[in-house]
């Protein structure tokens, strides 16, 4: 269990991020009738968002997964969660959304995320697990808990290529088109992504493919799509 990352006898200081002004009034309202919970700003897009909550210091960060399009948007929110945890490593993140998305719920976790919810909840149980990440603890269901950690501990497929084998299923899409050659915005507009994910996503497969260049990496993709056709 993580450290509580308010006191006790402190009210909850909550930061909401929905590019919806409606469902951050509604999510407000909500939460100013608890009297152990307060809102302390709002933001309707990750810039506002990273300019405002490291200097308002909330406990914790009810984030959506998705942020513009409902059917193209794409996971925004989760890349706030990360840059946050990585300024204000005691902010407890409650990622909020309407997809159950376990490649979302997967990357929400590795972001930092220290809890994952469906935008269907019930208020009193959407209260009740902000008060839980405060406390220092998880929040989720015990089904994605369960496809969390089968995911982390499963064994890759015995032919899954060891460069794959570091990569999430959506890496994975990237460095395929990568090899192809794509540009990040052609990338972005062929998985209905923003271009800024996209780099943020190439970023994070150089790293764990160990190279340092784009090029380095369409060269792994081709030698594994030459052993995948072999």
């Amino acid at each position: 269990m993580n450290a509580p990352t308010h006191a006790p006898e402190t009210p909850i200081r909550v930061f909401l991020l929905d590019d919806h002004e409606v469902v951050r009034r509604g999510l407000r309202d909500l939460l100013e009738d608890e009297p152990d919970l307060t809102v302390v700003g709002e933001a309707g897009d990750a810039r506002q968002a990273l300019a405002r909550v490291p200097a308002l210091r909330p406990h914790v960060a009810v984030l959506d997964v998705r942020l513009g399009s409902d059917e193209g948007g794409d996971e925004e929110g989760i890349e706030v969660c990360r840059e946050l945890r990585a300024r204000m490593p005691d902010l407890a993140c409650l990622m909020l959304t309407s997809f159950d998305d376990d490649e979302a719920l997967f990357d929400a976790i590795m972001a930092g995320a220290s809890g994952y919810v469906l935008k269907q909840i019930k208020g009193s149980d959407l209260i009740k697990a902000i008060r839980t990440v405060a406390g220092g603890q998880s929040m989720l269901d015990p089904g994605a808990a369960t496809r969390v950690m089968a995911r982390l501990r499963g064994p890759q497929e015995p032919d899954t290529p060891p460069e794959l084998a570091r990569l999430s299923p959506r890496e994975r899409e990237i460095l395929e088109l990568i090899g192809e050659g794509l540009t990040n915005r052609q990338i972005a507009e062929r998985l209905y992504l923003a271009e800024k994910t996209v780099k943020n996503r190439i970023s994070s497969i150089l790293s764990k493919l160990g190279v340092g260049r784009r090029v380095q990496a369409a060269v792994i993709a081709e030698r594994i799509r030459e052993r995948e056709g072999s």
